[in-house]
């Protein structure tokens, strides 16, 4: 049982940090399309999100490390 919460937790955050960066990374080529003099904010705050979305996934190995051996 522990092996399959450790799996569980790593895939739904994997499954969950891939559709939030594929909208993020979206979003901002979209609005790099409409105003591209503002590219260079737009990617600023685009690196932040993928930073913070990427943060989850991390975390989700971690705890399923922890299942797994707890």
């Amino acid at each position: 049982m522990e092996f399959l919460a450790a799996a569980i937790a790593i895939g739904l955050g994997a499954l969950g940090a891939g559709i939030g960066n594929g909208l993020i990374v979206s979003k901002t080529v979209e609005g790099i399309a409409r105003q591209p003099e503002l590219k260079s904010a737009l990617q600023t705050t685009m690196f932040i999100g993928v930073a913070l979305v990427e943060a989850i996934p991390i975390i989700g190995v971690v705890f399923g490390i922890l299942f797994y051996l707890g």
